[in-house]
């Protein structure tokens, strides 16, 4: 596919600045451009890889000023990382387009009661139990498991090793990466006298809303009773833990390496970011943020609040800590120091007390 500069603006909505005729057959980094390529530059810290890229075309903000002479022609757009992203989207439609999947595998097993929508691609060594209701253009990659009376709304996709336990409902597009584990058993265990472990059924299930991606490797557990909810439009990175009960608000994102521990609620909006440990039978407010590797164990009532550190505090207070931190060893050596003068003064002024007693 090739499209000219002109073409790409228009459907922008943007301004060409330069060749309007220059001409693009891929996407690239900026850092890694070459001739044919279109780029963006978005963030600043960027702005010295457009004075060296080859890229043909760079998406650039309209207020964009240059400081040193480049080659590319540029589109000026009001969001250049919101524009790129837009292209990004109908490349990879296109490609999807060239390389439609349909149709079921002969090594894939379907148990005759479930229901299959149209357009449906069932790959090699997935297994669909009984119930199983499939929506329209759902694509299930080779060893995907769907357990029984699961639901699947239409235009979703689980890439190869997905593992769906019985009784999850899963919206519509909805993706699910590379062995992914939805419903599996949480964690309940009772205590008994003698040291051992009881454990406690799971006859809950999960329930995925519509427009949610979860990475590889990531585990949203069943919930006891009820249901582990993920919310429409969030984002769930890899290796991640989602316990039962938790319920994940609309739009949220969680990073890598995060868990969230059972019946604890994530409001709408969201932002967890890397390695963040999340305390159980907590409520986390609307907006609320995370910092990577911080440990909430209290109650977020504020919304759109930044939190940072373990135990967490506000980001303003963390910023101001984590100056301190630094220089903690030089404090201990002044403390030490100071410590030894006073004994000093402290043995000389009783020295002198005992001398004017006599």
């Amino acid at each position: 596919m090739q499209f000219t500069a002109k073409q790409i603006s228009e459907f922008l909505a943007g301004s060409v600045d330069g060749n309007p005729d220059v001409a693009v057959t891929e996407l690239s980094k900026i850092e890694d451009g070459k001739e044919g390529s279109l780029s963006f530059l978005s963030n600043p810290k960027y702005e010295n890889f457009l004075y060296s890229t080859q890229a043909s075309v760079v998406i650039v903000s309209k207020d964009f000023t240059p400081n040193q002479p480049f080659t590319s022609t540029l589109i000026r757009v009001d969001n250049p990382y919101s524009s790129f992203t837009i292209l990004l989207d109908k490349y990879n439609e296109a490609m999807n387009a060239q390389a439609t999947l349909s149709g079921i595998s002969k090594l894939a097993f379907i148990h005759p009661t479930a229901k299959i929508g149209s357009n449906v691609f069932i790959d090699a060594f997935a297994y669909v139990a009984e119930n199983v209701v499939i929506g329209d253009g759902c694509k299930l990659n080779a060893q995907t498991f769907v357990g029984a009376n699961s639901q699947i709304g239409e235009n979703s996709t689980f890439f190869s090793g997905v593992k769906i336990y019985h009784n999850t409902v899963i919206g519509s597009r909805v993706i699910i990466h590379a062995n992914t584990v939805i419903g599996s058993d949480g964690f309940g265990f009772a205590p008994q006298k003698d040291g051992t472990y009881n454990k406690i059924p799971q006859i809950g299930n999960v329930i995925i809303e519509d427009d949610v991606e979860i990475g590889a490797n990531t585990t949203v557990d069943r919930a006891t009773m009820g249901s582990t909810v993920i919310k429409k439009g969030a984002k769930i990175d890899n290796l991640i833990q989602i316990a039962h009960n938790v319920e994940i608000g609309e739009n949220t994102v969680l990073a890598a390496q995060s868990g969230v521990s059972g019946s604890t609620k994530i409001g709408p909006n969201s932002v967890v970011g890397g390695q963040v440990g999340i305390a159980g039978h907590l409520t986390l407010a609307k907006g609320t943020q995370i910092g990577a590797q911080a440990g909430i164990n209290f109650n977020i009532t504020e919304e759109n609040k930044q939190w940072h550190g373990s135990p967490a505090q506000p980001l303003r207070n963390w910023m101001r800590a984590s100056v301190i931190f630094k220089h903690l060893p030089d404090i201990e050596k002044r403390i030490n120091t100071l410590e030894e003068e006073l004994k000093k003064l402290t043995a000389e002024l009783e020295k002198n007390t005992i001398h004017n007693e006599r």
